[in-house]
């Protein structure tokens, strides 16, 4: 059924694709088809055995949410799935924790601090004065993610972990870049696939 469902997400990202080009308001079926077959995945391969599995489980939840709030117009659904995405990562930095973190943890987080520093110059600027504390927010929480997903104890066996907590990232910046300072269907084409990559990768690897 993982596998299954798998291919299903893959279905949804392909003709959520093909909406965001051909009638962007036809994008919310096939995205939320997408991320509920994450969902399923993640069940399937045991998430709700484990601790971990259920954090997981719980990030995707979230992210399900948020999926649902960016097809929405209007700045309180962006602000609801911001929120909604930045509890995801909170999630996902807990059960990462859980494993236990290595000595790669330090350097990790200093190496991603200075890349948020590089963003914040970029991004800043153009993000509204009411949302620039959220923005920064956000940004830190996913550097963390990120780095406690590389020196997770199981990230040298498993690989799923910190791939998918990075093409997560790097979806996010998308995202930023399509509602901050470069807006446009090319954004969706590359964030979209690398975004359901990333919650596909956790999906698998929470069951163990």
């Amino acid at each position: 059924m993982a596998v299954l469902f798998t291919i299903g997400c893959a279905a949804g990202v392909a003709a959520t694709l093909y909406a965001e080009v051909r009638d962007p308001g036809r994008r919310r079926l096939p995205k939320m088809l997408a991320s509920s077959s994450f969902l399923v995945v993640a069940i399937s391969v045991g998430a709700t055995g484990s601790g971990f599995g259920r954090l997981i489980l719980s990030g995707l939840v979230l992210s399900w949410l948020g999926d649902l709030l960016l097809t929405l117009t209007g700045r309180s659904a962006f602000v609801g799935g911001l929120v909604a995405f930045l509890l995801a990562h909170v999630a996902y930095t807990i059960a990462f924790i859980t494993r236990h973190l290595n000595s790669r943890f330090l350097p990790a987080l200093a190496a991603m601090a200075l890349i948020a520093v590089g963003i914040v110059r970029w991004l800043l600027p153009a993000v509204p004065r009411e949302l620039k504390a959220p923005v920064i927010a956000y940004l830190a929480t996913i550097s963390t993610m990120v780095a406690a997903a590389v020196s997770t104890h199981s990230a040298a066996a498993d690989m799923r972990i910190p791939l998918g907590a990075v093409a997560f990232y790097l979806s996010d910046l998308g995202v930023a870049r399509d509602r901050f300072t470069a807006p446009g269907v090319a954004n969706r084409i590359v964030g979209l696939p690398l975004y359901f990559a990333g919650q596909l990768l956790l999906a698998w690897a929470a069951g163990g």
